[in-house]
């Protein structure tokens, strides 16, 4: 007996090993990333602001710090693709950043963002070739791993790029396994599923929590509404199976908040940044910080969209219905009133393209807010409002502009 409760502990102890258990990210990730914006400009000649180089991420360190994001909330600024040398180091093998772009090197990067008060992201890729075609991790993972950690970084997003999608189920793990192994705590961002999306296989998302801090689920995001609400439409169709796995520590991840680039008007801008306060997403800016206007900064910044997201029971919310191209998305939050009914933040989406703003009625019963107490009622878009209280056989009306979005917290009282 004793032989077995002894290799039933050996067993507990090696599968401990090799989940990633590093306590981070136990809220959405919150910070800016240059991918969705800044692409893979190289060419630094014409193109001096906006080039993937030590200026980039220098300045909008500055930003984010200067600007009031990170007194928001945004703390990591996170290097995507196109900052390698096109060759490893022929001496060490180890990873290079391009000599002329991060002339200073990336220690002193990881410097001025961390002296900033921030936290310091870099992209990688589990295949042979990062998807902008420069060297990845696949031979090389544990020299990576060290090199990363030596390098100062909290934040690792790791692609899935000439990668054979049959490996990623254990080699993805083990990438997570060797960043632990080196003492260093960094967020692990993993991509699999998003890639076995693609090729048809259900991602296996017990061991994706196990493994990951948070993982992209689906496609890459586009500076478009269109981009947007197909994002919107893949988390609501495939809410069953995705939305359990959201939580502290682990979280389904959209894609990066576009606001403040071309494609989104302001009402448009308020939209994503709704849903993905309700979908738990890690709100990751892909924008130039220098250029958004105050309006779009006031969505980006607005503290109680923020809070919904940031919300500690980390409870992914859900599509609930659909009613006259209007759709209803309900996260429970904080604070739970003393019979633990929860309270709620509620988004109405139109879909509908008609010209005038629909105005729309349901009863609390509808919304399956059912608190027998009721609820006080807040516009989160409009600071301080008070909308008065509502029982779940009250009628609660909102008026939503075509592509637009109304957003409310139902506090449960």
């Amino acid at each position: 007996m004793k032989v077995v409760a002894s290799l039933f502990l050996l067993l507990q102890l090696l599968h401990s090993g090799l989940a990633l258990q590093n306590g981070l990210a136990l809220k959405p990730p919150m910070g800016w990333m240059s991918w969705q914006r800044f692409r893979c400009i190289t060419d630094c000649k014409a193109y001096p602001d906006e080039c993937i180089s030590e200026h980039l991420f220098r300045r909008h360190a500055d930003l984010l710090a200067s600007e009031g994001y990170l007194d928001a909330g945004y703390e990591y600024v996170i290097i995507d693709d196109c900052w390698l040398e096109k060759e490893r180091d022929r001496s060490t093998n180890k990873l290079v950043a391009d000599r002329k772009r991060f002339p200073s090197g990336l220690n002193a990067l990881a410097d001025h963002i961390h002296n900033r008060g921030l936290k310091f992201g870099l992209y990688q890729d589990f295949g042979t070739n990062t998807c902008a075609g420069y060297p990845g991790v696949i031979n090389n993972m544990e020299l990576d791993a060290q090199t990363f950690a030596n390098w100062d970084v909290d934040y690792v997003k790791l692609d899935g790029c000439f990668a054979n999608i049959s490996d990623m189920a254990t080699g993805y793990p083990e990438f997570g396994r060797l960043l632990n192994a080196t003492g260093r705590p960094m967020v692990y961002s993993c991509s699999w599923p998003a890639y076995q999306e693609d090729s048809g296989e259900v991602p296996d998302y017990e061991s994706l929590k196990e493994h990951c801090n948070l993982w992209r689920n689906w496609d890459d995001i586009d500076d478009s509404l269109e981009s947007v609400m197909q994002i919107i439409d893949y988390f609501g169709k495939n809410q069953d199976r995705i939305q359990p796995h959201g939580g502290p520590g682990h979280w389904n991840d959209p894609d990066m908040l576009i606001l403040g680039n071309y494609g989104l008007s302001y009402d448009q801008s308020k939209l994503q940044m709704a849903i993905w306060a309700v979908l738990a997403a890690p709100l990751i800016m892909s924008n130039d910080l220098a250029k958004v206007e105050p309006k779009i900064k006031n969505i980006l910044q607005n503290r109680d969209v923020i809070a919904v997201n940031q919300d500690p029971l980390g409870i992914q919310g859900r599509r609930v219905l659909i009613k006259n191209n209007i759709e209803v998305w309900r996260r429970p939050i904080t604070p739970q009133n003393d019979d633990q009914e929860y309270s709620f933040a509620v988004a109405f989406v139109s879909r509908r393209t008609d010209g005038a703003p629909y105005a729309i009625t349901f009863t609390l019963k509808e919304l399956l807010l059912m608190n027998e107490n009721g609820y006080g009622v807040q516009d989160l878009f409009e600071s301080k409002s008070n909308l008065g209280v509502f029982k779940p056989e009250n009628h609660f009306s909102t008026r939503v502009i075509p592509n637009g979005v109304t957003f409310y917290k139902f506090t449960a009282l």
